[in-house]
């Protein structure tokens, strides 16, 4: 390079671009070379910035799952450790400085309320911490959907928590495990996230975690979000934004796991409506002490009339009783071909069964009311 042209470099130092000798008949270098040297700022800056951190708490679930066999659709869940899942994948060092820790590897049937009580309360822990940007969970996806929104109603930081699995066990042919724990890290380290509340990362979409439900047994896109839309996509590793979550979460509910243990949650039990459903099942949940009862009714929220008698005796108890549908979609809403007025009946609204079980769940221990908890249905 030309002598008088090292001055150049100066400028990276903050020296003026007028004050550096360039040769007067080539004033077109001037621009031309200004904006590389600005390029070059722009690049060290990059390089000067540290990784965000990344908890990694791992639940176990398909993606640390292996088969016997690659030409076999059955698996064992949670075989690998969460350390494993970190080093398979080298290309996380990139984009996050990670740890990881073993809150318990199994798969997602037979997830737990001391489970959750004890994820949630790390996950809060983790997120206290200033250093840490964010906590990515791998997960079954099962009951993804359900862990994911258990912790919407009581994680208490505005920072990225983000929920993982996969399809297909680590070990398949063609695995989604890889691809979806590098987006989940993305993600999680992403500023775009704050404050959006709990979020769901398969197949390159994000589902917030009250939206998301899982749709299919086997495919890659087993995951909608079919009442409010997904949220975004994301494409090797750069998140897209589509919509806000309107719904109260995190900072902004009200529920929390603080002092909360698994013997304190009360009894809510799902009831599935079907052709010729009786009252009997009802009543004997009544009797064995559950403190709600969802019924995943036929179409908008409705059962059969000796169902609807045995929600009625219920509710009369004292039982709080939710309506929601089975459909998979769809608001179900007060009053709508069931008077919920006269029966004592909370309406679901867009909640699924299960995730109406949740809420339920949590707002009896602020309340008995079924007028209070109606108001917990408009706003989660």
């Amino acid at each position: 390079m030309n002598a008088k042209l090292l001055p150049e470099f100066s400028i990276v130092l903050g020296v003026r671009l007028k004050d550096v000798r360039i040769p007067t008949h080539a004033a077109i270098l001037r621009t031309a070379f200004a904006a590389l040297l600005f390029a070059a700022t722009i690049a060290c800056s990059q390089a000067g910035q540290s990784l965000p951190k990344i908890k990694v708490l791992a639940t176990g679930g398909t993606i640390s799952g292996a088969q016997t066999s690659q030409m076999e659709a059955g698996y064992k869940s949670g075989t690998f450790s969460v350390d494993d899942l970190i080093k398979a994948i080298p290309q996380l060092k990139k984009i996050a400085e990670l740890s990881g820790e073993q809150i318990t590897n199994i798969g997602s049937q037979t997830m737990t309320h001391e489970v959750w009580l004890k994820l949630a309360a790390r996950i809060d822990e983790a997120l206290e911490v200033s250093d840490n940007d964010g906590v990515v969970i791998t997960h079954g996806t099962d009951t993804l959907e359900e862990t994911g929104y258990f912790l919407t109603l009581v994680v208490k930081s505005a920072k990225p928590v983000v929920l993982v699995g996969s399809m297909r066990p680590a070990t398949a042919i063609s695995a989604d495990s890889a691809i979806n724990l590098y987006n989940a890290v993305a993600l999680a380290g992403d500023p775009q996230a704050r404050g959006r509340g709990p979020l769901i990362i398969l197949n390159d979409t994000i589902h917030y975690a009250r939206e998301a439900q899982k749709m299919q047994t086997t495919r890659m896109d087993t995951f909608a979000s079919p009442n409010r839309g997904i949220a975004g996509m994301i494409n090797t590793g750069k998140a897209f934004f589509y919509s806000a979550n309107t719904a109260r979460h995190t900072t902004k509910s009200e529920f929390s796991v603080d002092g909360l243990t698994a013997g304190n949650l009360p009894q809510v039990e799902v009831v599935y409506s079907y052709t010729n459903l009786g009252g009997e099942i009802i009543d004997a949940l009544v009797d064995q002490g559950a403190k709600g009862i969802v019924l995943a009714g036929v179409g908008d929220g409705n059962t059969t009339d000796a169902a609807l008698a045995a929600l009625e005796r219920a509710a009369k108890k004292g039982i709080a009783v939710v309506r929601s549908s089975r459909t998979g979609r769809g608001i179900v809403d007060r009053n709508v071909e069931v008077n919920d007025d006269k029966l004592g009946f909370i309406a679901g609204m867009e909640l699924s069964p299960q995730k109406a079980r949740i809420l339920l769940m949590l707002g009896l221990i602020k309340t008995t009311d079924a007028k209070a908890l109606q108001q917990y249905f408009y706003e989660y």
